[in-house]
């Protein structure tokens, strides 16, 4: 089992990174008039995550690092949303939906279980 040096050794925060990275690449199939709506939203959902999960690490005590966990997970929620939107308005296909809702998925149940492990 490796060290914890950093938020970037945390498994969490790298399937954050690569939730982002693919957040992104779906954003390039988006219609050009969604650049400040979906667009605009759904990354800053994204980065969130990774965002909050860093922060957090960074904080010296245990209810902020679970704070920032919890706004991580809420974006999580946000980010779902307009994934859900963007294809019921078939602006994505089901092959990117299903790509990134698997991440979110992973990356939610990762996040939920390591919550519950420093609650304790």
């Amino acid at each position: 089992m490796t060290q914890i040096k950093t938020y970037r050794d945390l498994l969490i925060w790298q399937k954050g990174i690569a939730l982002v990275k693919a957040v992104y690449q779906l954003c390039e199939f988006l219609p050009q008039h969604e650049l400040f709506g979906l667009q605009s939203q759904m990354k800053r959902a994204a980065i969130s995550i990774p965002a909050n999960i860093a922060e957090g690490y960074g904080g010296n005590y245990t209810q902020n690092y679970l704070k920032h966990l919890r706004i991580a997970r809420g974006s999580f929620l946000e980010l779902e949303t307009h994934l859900i939107i963007s294809k019921e308005l078939k602006m994505i296909g089901k092959q990117w939906y299903e790509k990134v809702q698997e991440l979110i998925i992973q990356e939610n149940k990762m996040l939920n279980a390591f919550i519950k492990s420093i609650s304790k």
